[in-house]
């Protein structure tokens, strides 16, 4: 038999899983920069001049966009991980019945 998951509602669990989620939005947050240096460095390749203003641009959307998505991805993880998932569904549920039920 499994155990229930433990929602953050529990204060150690929520500090160990918002933890969790600023360790991997770190990690990210170096891989999003690798992505934009990438970024650069192929906008580099295939021009004969980069203007500085054209590569910090580049930069900062392909570094914004990667860590919206990674930090979006988290939070998502998170909520499922901790069982906040199963709870709004059954909220949901719950809802759904009373409405008809008018």
């Amino acid at each position: 038999m499994t155990s229930p998951k433990r929602a953050l509602d529990d204060q150690d669990y929520a500090a160990f899983a918002w933890a969790r989620y600023r360790r991997i939005l770190k990690w990210m947050g170096l891989a999003s920069a690798i992505a934009g240096l990438a970024a650069i460095a192929i906008l580099a390749a295939m021009t004969d001049e980069l203007h500085w203003l054209v590569a910090l641009g580049a930069f900062v959307g392909v570094f914004l966009t990667v860590l919206m998505a990674a930090a979006l991805m988290g939070l998502v993880f998170l909520s499922s991980g901790t069982g906040h998932d199963e709870n709004a569904a059954q909220v949901s549920d719950a809802d759904q019945r009373g409405w008809r039920d008018r």
